[in-house]
């Protein structure tokens, strides 16, 4: 079996906030109406990521899996470190007044998306480095859902939010209309701390649903699964998809 059997790709090209574009390959895989996004984290799309998309085409959704950065079917935090220091057009990982400009290519991927379906809207599912982005994206009408799991940007900055006061605006106005985000971490995460989830309180209030399970593990979805985040996964986007 190889690793990437079951799944499709197709290139995908689209702005970055501030100008230029950027091309990124896209991964597909499922059939079906209920399309989901899934952005990656920092190491690299390994094995359990793959397995992530695995397990959301089986319970019936379509996965789309973006490569931005890393190595495809294995992780390396060293090598994908680097390399996203030399991706500083596309990823401004210390900001704390904006989104880093790849949010533009999100938001238009999740519009293809959408059309590709024809679907009513996308769910988003971010991790560690994208995971802020899955709220950024509530602003949006392609989406239905976001769902920030372990967000750690921006680094070193605990306490702030990767977006601008526009922003927040924006995307507290889309969740008031369509209903809230979901945000997750493990309670014990230093990368992502309470602190992070209290900046999302104050900033959204009950728009984002904030969720802490037992551990100290970082990431929920892959490398440090957790079953139960999984399941509130599920449950949030079969929420966010009833209308479908």
């Amino acid at each position: 079996m190889t690793t990437l059997e079951g799944f499709t790709s197709f290139d995908f090209e689209g702005p970055l906030a501030g100008g230029g574009e950027v091309r990124f390959r896209v991964y597909e895989r499922g059939t079906g109406r209920r399309p989901i996004v899934l952005f990656q984290e920092l190491p690299g799309i390994g094995p359990e990521t793959l397995d992530l998309a695995r397990r959301l085409d089986e319970a019936g959704y379509r996965v789309f899996l973006p490569h931005l950065f890393g190595p495809l079917g294995k992780t390396s935090f060293v090598g994908n470190t680097v390399r996203l220091l030399c991706m500083r057009r596309v990823f401004h990982l210390f900001a704390t007044d904006a989104a880093s400009p790849i949010v533009a290519w999100m938001r238009a991927l999740c519009r293809d998306v959408r059309a590709r379906c024809e679907s009513r809207g996308v769910g988003t599912i971010g991790m560690c480095l994208t995971g802020n982005f899955a709220i950024t994206l509530m602003a949006d009408d392609a989406v239905v859902g976001g769902v920030a799991s372990q967000p750690s940007l921006p680094v070193f900055h605990p306490k702030a939010l990767h977006m601008s006061a526009e922003e927040i605006r924006a995307a507290r106005e889309g969740m008031a209309a369509k209903g809230p985000a979901l945000a997750m971490r493990y309670e014990q995460d230093r990368i992502c701390p309470a602190a992070k989830m209290e900046a999302f309180a104050e900033a959204f209030g009950e728009h984002v649903i904030r969720e802490t399970f037992p551990g100290k593990g970082h990431s929920l979805l892959t490398l440090d699964w957790c079953e139960a985040a999984f399941t509130k996964v599920l449950e949030y986007f079969e929420q966010r998809f009833a209308a479908d």
